[in-house]
């Protein structure tokens, strides 16, 4: 069996982890989040960004629907993982 070659922004629409710091911005090929952690015990709800330009090359793509599943499969691994 032969591996398959990939594009090496295959399966990474969105983001892996969180960054760090007061302002953490992590990104994918695609989406990206952006939290700030302002002073105090009051929690901000994430910005959500969207690179249109890259959502539509990866739409354009021949991999777009196995690139997606797999975006989406990790992305739903690293929420269940952080739920431990």
């Amino acid at each position: 069996m032969n591996a398959t070659e990939h594009r090496p922004c295959y399966g990474a629409m969105c983001p892996d982890l969180p960054g760090t710091g007061d302002q953490r911005r992590t990104a994918g090929k695609v989406f990206a989040l952006v939290s700030v952690t302002p002073p105090g015990l009051c929690r901000v709800r994430p910005r959500l960004e969207v690179d249109r330009a890259a959502w539509d090359e990866c739409v354009r793509c021949p991999e777009f629907d196995h690139c997606y599943k797999l975006s989406m499969a990790r992305l739903a691994m690293l929420t269940a993982a952080d739920s431990v």
